[in-house]
């Protein structure tokens, strides 16, 4: 038995936790190299709040509302990415093009840290950094779109024998490919919170800005690559005697033919117009508002991209957003939950900053350990294993509120930094099994000529969810009231928070299939 246990282990270790390294593919590099740049941004995150502080006269007020301008762009996603695909044997512009934008912004930075005296003839120092800041969340847009959509053309349909791949492997290579990308994100911004806070120690601020001119390279490397794979394969497929017709089928066409869909387009431009006008206002539910409009409008460009599927596959695909969406559109606790556990249960900066460390190394351990598992289970099993095992997550804090670790202290010899650190732990590696498995999924139903465009509209309806989950916590924070040293309604948020994101999300693939089967008969 002992032996049995142990080869099992072996097996799921070099095939599920080591498997992704033997899984790399060079079709996977370019859209991996772009993540990553994206993942490296935050390098000078630090020192640029420091030097807004100390060099720069702009009020928090004002900041905050850079940021609303600065998240902007993001809303552009859905036109952009119509735009990637319509110019997608160009697709390598765009890279450049986002690159050449990142550069802008930090050379800006540059000359603000370096010559100051210089940039203030030109212009207003203020007026610089909000065009820096402005100008570098369009670069980055611009390749996330075509990052995204190079995640779909990475994963081939057929090997470079002409074989079709077989469905189970394809879908796990779906599934290797946005876990990569995941691992590229979040161990990109990992290692720069370390080492840029360890080198804004010993380096000049002038002297780390132009160390970051790093990062649009990385992306414009990434996209050179992807340019002479295409042209390695295109070669390969002609000498093994393919015709064009069937080098089209296994790769993308080099000429588009595909028009321009005003919806699309007209439809992404009215979001945005929609959204600066209602952020600009005093309109009272300009949230509400936002929100509504912006799932009328997704909904409407997903029903144009989805009208001419097979009425089955429509379905499928309608049953898997819903259950998403509803499961990313749970409410959370809020701020209360921080203030309480500064204030009641003593954590203090430091021990926050390990608590996301931890979070953050096991989240990437937790990617290699179950891409396996995450293939083998459906969307619908994976949101209800979710949100019970979240509950179970979120037990501790609720038991904590209580007296658990007082308990604990005096029966075992630990407290609330221990049950904090366990309960992290045990949590974080689940953190992005249900981010992967989503992605996988809009990569592998996105068709061949429109991917930027499906997954741009499509991530769009899902981090819409985001927007809900916030209305959502602002909702209940106002029925359970939480002030700064006033935690009396904290215990019945957080059990009401506890039970809506295990009902709610169970409830919603109960009923989702049973609709779906119930059509079917």
């Amino acid at each position: 038995m002992p032996k049995i246990e142990f080869r099992s282990i072996w097996t799921w270790f070099t095939k599920d936790f080591l498997g992704i390294l033997h899984e790399m593919r060079w079709s996977y590099v370019p859209p991996l190299m772009v993540y990553l740049a994206a993942g490296i941004s935050g390098f000078t995150g630090i020192i640029e709040s420091f030097f807004v502080k100390e060099e720069l006269g702009l009020s928090a007020a004002f900041l905050a509302g850079l940021g609303f301008w600065a998240g902007l762009p993001w809303a552009l996603k859905m036109p952009f990415g119509h735009l990637v695909d319509l110019y997608w044997h160009r697709k390598s512009l765009f890279v450049y093009l986002g690159a050449l934008l990142m550069a802008g912004s930090i050379g800006i930075m540059i000359g603000l840290t370096g010559h100051k005296t210089f940039m203030a003839t030109i212009m207003a120092l203020d007026s610089w950094y909000v065009i820096a800041t402005l100008v570098s969340p369009v670069g980055f847009v611009l390749q996330d779109v075509v990052a995204d959509a190079m995640t779909v053309e990475a994963v081939p349909s057929y090997d470079e024998n002409g074989v079709k791949i077989p469905h189970d492997e394809f879908e796990r290579m779906h599934i290797t490919m946005q876990t990569l990308g995941r691992i590229a994100i979040i161990g990109g911004s990992a290692i720069v919170a370390g080492v840029g806070g360890w080198l804004a120690m010993s380096m000049s601020y002038y002297a780390m800005y132009k160390l970051s001119l790093i990062i649009p390279f990385i992306s414009i490397l990434g996209a050179i690559i992807g340019a002479w794979n295409v042209r390695r394969l295109r070669k390969h497929y002609r000498r093994s005697g393919c015709s064009e017709e069937e080098i089209c089928e296994v790769l993308r066409p080099e000429v588009c033919t595909m028009k321009p869909n005003w919806y699309i387009l007209g439809g992404g431009i009215v979001f945005v117009i929609m959204s600066v006008i209602l952020g600009m206002s005093q309109f009272a539910a300009k949230k509400e508002v936002v929100f509504f409009a912006s799932l009328t409008i997704v909904v409407y460009l997903m029903r144009q991209l989805l009208k001419d599927l097979d009425p089955v596959k429509r379905r499928d695909i309608i049953g898997i957003a819903i259950i998403v969406f509803v499961f990313r559109a749970m409410p959370g606790i809020g701020a209360g939950a921080s203030w309480w556990q500064i204030d009641v249960l003593k954590f203090d900066e430091a021990f926050f900053g390990t608590l996301r460390q931890i979070s953050s190394i096991l989240a990437i351990v937790g990617m290699f350990a179950l891409r396996g598992w995450m293939s083998r289970r459906p969307i619908p099993y994976l949101v209800i294993f979710l949100s019970v095992y979240s509950t179970l997550m979120m037990m501790p804090f609720v038991g904590m509120y209580y007296g658990l670790h007082e308990w604990t202290e005096k029966v075992f010899g630990f407290g609330a930094r221990t049950i904090a650190i366990i309960d992290t732990m045990a949590d974080s590696p689940m953190g992005q099994v249900s981010m992967i498995p989503m992605l996988a999924w809009i990569a592998r139903e996105a068709p061949l000529e429109q991917k930027a465009t499906y997954f741009a509209v499509m991530a769009a309806f899902t981090n819409l969810a985001l927007s809900l989950s916030s209305l959502g916590t602002n909702y209940l924070n106002e029925i359970f009231v939480v002030a700064r040293g006033q935690y009396g309604e904290l215990g019945h948020l957080m059990i009401t928070v506890t039970l809506i994101g295990l009902v709610l999300p169970v409830t919603t693939v109960i009923l989702v299939n049973w609709r779906n089967r119930s059509i079917g008969m």
